[in-house]
C-alpha cells in the first residue's frame, strides 16, 4: 500500500481537503500584492525641479526637453531676464533644491526623490526583494527539511506580516529596503512550504488541478491590488493594507496538518497517526482512521523510509549525467521565465496605459493562460507546451523591441501576449521540474559518494511531492 492508498482509506477528496486548500490559498491570493507591489508603491510621477528658494515671484521658465516636453532633472540658472546675454540665460543646473510632483498620489519616489540620477535607486529596492526570495529558498528550502513544513510555514507568514509592515512606517530608504528584503524572504518560505502541503493531502489525479487552482488565487490577486492602490494614494498606508492580513494567516496556519511524509521520515510516526485519524473523523470516515496502525504506517512507507537515509548536495545535480544535462535546461528556462516575467510585469508604467488598467490586463490574460496551458499539457504533453510557451513569448518581446514608442497600442498587445505566454511557461515548469526530479534529489543536505547508484535508480521514478521554487512567479 502506498501513502496515496492511505490516503483514500481516510479520505482523499473530502470536507478536510476543500478546507486546507482554502486555507492555503488565500494567502496565495494576498501575496500577488507583495510582489507586485511597487507598481503603485514606487510610480513615478511627472515631475520637474523646483525653482530656487530665493527666486523672484514672476514665472520661472522651464527648460524644454528633446521631446518638446520639460526638462525634468535640469533647470535654468537664471529666470528669465531681458538684459541677460542669451549664453547667460540659456545656463542650465541640476535640481538643486529638489523636484515638484504632478500627483495627488505619493510613493517612495516622491518621498524619497528617488528620480534622476537617483532612479536606479527604485529598481534596486525591487533587485533587493527578489534577493530576500532567492535568499529565502536557499536557506528556508534546508530549514524545512529539518524541522518541518508547517513552522516554516508559520514562521514565514509572522516575518512578512511584521517586515511588510515594518516597511510602512520606515523612517529611511535604506532601512526600507532592508524590510521589503525580509518580506522576500519570507514570500519564499510560504512558497515554497504551500507546494508541498498542497499536493500532500490530495490524490496523484487532483495534484495538478489543485496546483492550478493555487495559481488562480495568485491571479485573481492581480485583480485586488490595482483597486487596493486606487483606493489608498499613501504607499505607506497601501503598503500596511497589505501586510496586515498576514497575521491573521499566521494563526490560521495553526490549524494547517504537518507532512505526513516528513512526520514518518523524521521519526514522528505515532503523530502522523495522530493527524490521519483527526483526519478521518473530520471527512466522515471514524472507522476508516480507527483501524490504521502504527505499525501498518511504518511498513507501508518503508521504501520512503529507506530512500530518505540516503543524503545527498548538489553536486549530485552534476555527477550524473542525465541530472546534468536536466538540470541545466530546466535553469535555462527557469532563468528566462522568470527575468522576463518580472521584466514586463514590472514595467507596465513605462507603457504610456493607464497604470491601473493595464495590471488589470496583465492579470486577466493569466486566466485563459493557466486554461490553455492545463489542456495543452493533457494533450500535447509538457516538453511541446514549454517549448511552444517560451517562444511565443521571445517571439513577442522581440517584436516589442522593434515597436516604435509612439504605438502605444501594439506595444500594449504585445506585452499582455507575451506575459500570458510566461505565465503559461511558468505553470509547466513547476509540474515538469517536480515530475523530472527524484524527490531523493529535492531534500540536498549532506553528500555520500557511494549513494551514487540509488540516485541514479530513483531519478528514473516520479516524485510523490513537488518542491518548485514558488507560486509568486506564476
Amino acid at each position: 500500500m502506498t501513502f496515496s492508498e492511505i490516503l483514500d482509506r481516510v479520505g482523499s477528496m473530502g470536507h478536510f481537503q476543500f478546507l486546507h486548500v482554502a486555507i492555503l490559498g488565500l494567502p496565495i491570493l494576498n501575496m500577488a500584492n507583495h510582489n507586485l507591489l511597487q507598481i503603485f508603491t514606487a510610480a513615478t510621477p511627472v515631475h520637474h525641479c523646483r525653482p530656487p528658494h530665493n527666486a523672484s515671484t514672476g514665472p520661472w521658465v522651464l527648460p524644454m526637453g528633446p521631446n518638446g516636453k520639460p526638462e525634468r532633472c535640469l533647470r535654468f540658472v537664471h529666470p528669465p531676464n531681458a538684459s541677460l546675454p542669451n549664453d547667460t540665460q540659456r545656463a542650465m543646473e541640476p535640481c538643486l533644491d529638489g523636484w515638484v510632483y504632478n500627483s495627488t498620489k505619493d510613493s517612495i519616489v516622491t518621498e524619497w526623490d528617488l528620480v534622476c540620477n537617483s532612479n536606479k535607486l527604485k529598481e534596486m529596492a525591487q533587485s533587493i526583494f527578489m534577493a530576500g526570495i532567492l535568499i529565502g529558498g536557499l536557506v528556508l528550502g534546508d530549514l524545512s527539511d529539518r524541522f518541518g513544513r508547517r513552522p516554516i510555514l508559520t514562521c514565514s507568514y509572522l516575518l512578512l506580516a511584521a517586515s511588510g509592515s515594518g516597511a510602512a512606517f520606515s523612517p529611511t530608504f535604506p532601512i526600507y529596503m532592508v524590510f521589503r528584503f525580509l518580506c522576500g524572504f519570507g514570500i519564499s518560505g510560504i512558497t515554497l512550504s504551500t507546494v508541498i502541503l498542497n499536493v500532500e493531502w490530495v490524490p496523484t489525479r487532483m495534484r495538478a488541478i489543485m496546483s492550478t487552482a493555487l495559481g488562480y488565487c495568485y491571479t485573481f490577486g492581480q485583480f485586488i491590488l490595482p483597486g487596493l492602490a486606487y483606493a489608498i494614494p499613501q504607499w505607506r498606508w497601501l503598503q500596511l493594507t497589505v501586510s496586515i492580513p498576514f497575521f491573521v494567516f499566521f494563526l490560521s496556519s495553526w490549524w494547517t496538518p504537518e507532512s505526513i511524509r516528513w512526520l514518518v521520515l523524521s521519526g514522528k510516526s505515532s503523530k502522523a497517526l495522530k493527524i490521519l485519524r483527526r483526519v478521518a473523523v473530520f471527512n466522515g470516515k471514524k472507522e476508516e482512521g480507527e483501524r490504521l496502525s502504527l505499525e501498518e504506517l511504518k511498513l507501508n512507507l518503508q521504501k520512503e523510509i529507506s530512500l530518505a537515509k540516503a543524503k545527498y548536495t548538489a553536486s549530485d545535480l552534476f555527477r550524473i549525467p542525465m541530472l546534468r544535462r536536466m538540470t541545466f535546461c530546466l535553469s535555462l528556462a527557469w532563468f528566462a521565465t522568470g527575468f522576463a516575467y518580472y521584466s514586463l510585469a514590472m514595467g507596465v508604467e513605462e507603457f504610456g496605459v493607464n497604470l491601473y488598467i493595464l495590471q488589470i490586463i496583465f492579470g486577466g490574460v493569466d486566466v485563459p493562460a493557466k486554461f490553455i496551458t492545463i489542456l495543452s499539457l493533457s494533450y500535447l504533453g509538457r516538453h511541446t507546451t514549454q517549448a511552444a510557451a517560451l517562444l511565443l513569448a521571445g517571439g513577442a518581446i522581440l517584436a516589442l523591441t522593434f515597436v516604435p514608442l509612439d504605438l502605444q497600442t501594439v506595444r500594449t498587445v504585445l506585452a499582455v501576449f507575451g506575459k500570458g505566454c510566461l505565465s503559461s511557461s511558468f505553470s509547466c515548469l513547476f509540474l515538469y521540474t517536480s515530475e523530472l526530479y527524484p524527490t531523493v534529489i529535492r531534500s540536498l543536505r549532506a553528500k555520500k559518494p557511494k549513494q551514487e547508484p540509488e540516485v541514479e535508480k530513483a531519478s528514473q521514478r516520479i516524485p510523490l511531492q513537488p518542491h518548485g521554487p514558488g507560486l509568486g512567479s506564476s
